[in-house]
């Protein structure tokens, strides 16, 4: 298996594809760095020579790919929340920030909820020994 910017690299697919793996290439970019290495985005990984691999390990260097990407998106987010920007303080409450309806929906982003109603005293009494069984675990 080849490795550039620190990610394995699949060898049965096409390289235009495999790029995909590393965190900030999508398909567009990876064609982008593959014309830009001077490389046909339909070889095979496991085809590529060596000279081939080093000319893409340098062209994908030149983008923010990884644990710098990742580092410049949380320093981002981080900045909102600092400067207390309406976008920041969705973040902090964890829900969206892009104007999504949050009524009904949005539930991957708010967490899974328990429906709370009308319950029999058995039902509840084993709901709070799981929470607490669950904190108790966290704590740990």
């Amino acid at each position: 298996m080849a490795r550039v910017s620190g990610v394995e690299i699949a060898d049965k697919k096409k390289i235009g594809i495999a790029l995909t793996a590393i965190y900030g290439l999508g398909r567009f970019k990876a064609i982008k760095v593959l014309k830009e290495a001077n490389i046909s985005r339909d070889k095979k990984t496991s085809d590529l020579s060596g000279e081939e691999l080093t000319r893409l390990q340098k062209a994908v260097a030149t983008l923010p790919v990884e644990g710098s990407l990742r580092k410049l998106v949380s320093e981002n987010i981080k900045r909102l929340k600092q400067i207390n920007s309406y976008r920041g303080l969705r973040h902090t409450a964890g829900l969206p920030s892009r104007g999504q309806r949050t009524r009904h929906n949005a539930r991957t982003k708010r967490g899974k909820r328990r429906t709370v109603g009308a319950m029999k005293k058995a039902e509840s009494t084993k709901l709070e020994q799981v929470k607490k069984a669950k904190e108790t675990v966290k704590g740990k």
